[in-house]
């Protein structure tokens, strides 16, 4: 379990509350809306009205003591800005600040923050590369290259053995895991079948597998 503090309950922070709740953590949301304030109440374990960007204010909410800090505004980048600064002069541990254009992202760095997360630049990556393929089903960036696709198996695999097609040799890339109605096997061998209605989850280079996965698509269909 970890503390989370969440600063700013728009639709962004209201949405991180709520899976945060989920995942067992504890969390103080703070607004300067009450009406906000009062929507996130059952998925918080404390909640508070005030300004953030007042110092005295943050520093009652001992910072410090939290192991995530997070600045979820996205309609007040100014007060965004303040409160990230504010929050590393303060001691916070760890400061993840929200961005809604590429250039904030660079301020919100000088100033403080250590991680910035950009969840519009995100949701369209992540649209783009599903819908721009009717075989990638799902996919986790691991950096700007690498990324964890879920991808449907090809016909020309089904049947076939991990040892016979050969992924890491052939296209290298990696098999994680297979998911079969629903339930990941993890424990990947080279007698392990590909069947219809199966799934794979693969690592590697995200030009590589969006290759690998079209060049077979295109052979299928000639």
């Amino acid at each position: 379990m970890k503390s989370f503090l969440v600063i700013g309950l728009g639709r962004f922070g209201r949405h991180l509350c709520m899976r945060l709740n989920e995942l067992d953590n504890e969390i103080m949301a703070v607004d300067t809306d009450e009406n906000r304030v009062n929507a996130v109440l059952p998925y918080v374990t404390n909640a508070q009205i005030g300004d953030c960007t007042n110092e005295e204010f943050l520093r009652s909410l001992g910072v410090d003591n939290y192991d995530i800090c997070f600045v979820a505004i996205g309609d007040d980048f100014q007060s965004s800005l303040e409160i990230t600064s504010l929050l590393k002069d303060l001691g916070a541990r760890e400061v993840v600040s929200r961005a809604t254009k590429d250039v904030q992202e660079k301020f919100l760095l000088r100033n403080g923050a250590d991680e910035v997360v950009y969840p519009e630049r995100e949701v369209a990556e992540w649209t783009a590369v599903k819908y721009a393929s009717e075989h990638i089903l799902n996919y986790v960036e691991l950096d700007d290259n690498i990324a964890i696709f879920e991808t449907d198996i090809p016909e020309s695999w089904m049947g076939r053995t991990v040892a016979d097609v050969d992924v890491r040799k052939n296209y290298g890339i990696n098999i994680v895991a297979i998911k079969h109605n629903g339930e990941l096997i993890l424990n990947i061998k080279p007698d392990n079948t590909f069947n219809s209605g199966d799934t794979l989850l693969v690592v590697g280079e995200n030009d590589d597998i969006r290759r690998t996965f079209n060049t077979i698509i295109t052979k299928m269909a000639r």
